[in-house]
């Protein structure tokens, strides 16, 4: 792979909304068929990854120009309450993205040490269909629902 053809991570991150580039076709789906987390697989979920980190940092970024705009004095109390909760619930918002955020740096990590696409419980692989809907997932299904099964009986005493 040159790197021509395909942008890397850091390569990504100096341009503000560039989507990354890849060598694979833009219809390409990973397939059951083919070998798990070969070359094209793995491309295609770090591209996925790139692309929407790079959607949150925006959204991220049109927050905080939309609240520098918005920081006024509001003389009525119902009006600047009302303003108030709306920036609240965007704040809690961006925090939950600026989680994900993590979560993606961290499978994008994963892909590079070539761990990505396998349960860190078990070191079966997880599901292509699993990791295109969630591609941060870093446990199969099976062993989430145990995780979360644990959990809740924790929880519950």
């Amino acid at each position: 792979m040159s790197q021509s053809t395909n942008k890397t991570g850091a390569e990504n991150r100096k341009g503000t909304n560039m989507k990354a580039e890849s060598f694979l076709p833009d219809d390409y789906r990973p397939a059951a068929d083919e070998p798990f987390m070969n070359e094209k697989q793995t491309e295609y979920f770090r591209v996925k990854l790139i692309n929407w980190k790079a959607e949150l940092l925006e959204d991220s970024r049109d927050t905080v120009a939309g609240m520098k705009d918005q920081t006024r004095n509001i003389p009525d109390v119902a009006d600047r309450a009302s303003e108030e909760t709306d920036r609240s619930l965007e704040l809690r918002t961006r925090d939950r993205q600026r989680k994900l955020v993590s979560k993606i740096d961290a499978a994008l990590r994963r892909i590079d040490e070539g761990e990505f696409g396998y349960c860190s419980m078990t070191g079966e692989p997880i599901s292509l269909k699993r990791l295109d809907a969630r591609p941060i997932a870093t446990m199969s299904l099976e062993a989430q629902e145990r995780h979360e099964r644990r959990e809740k009986v924790h929880r519950d005493d």
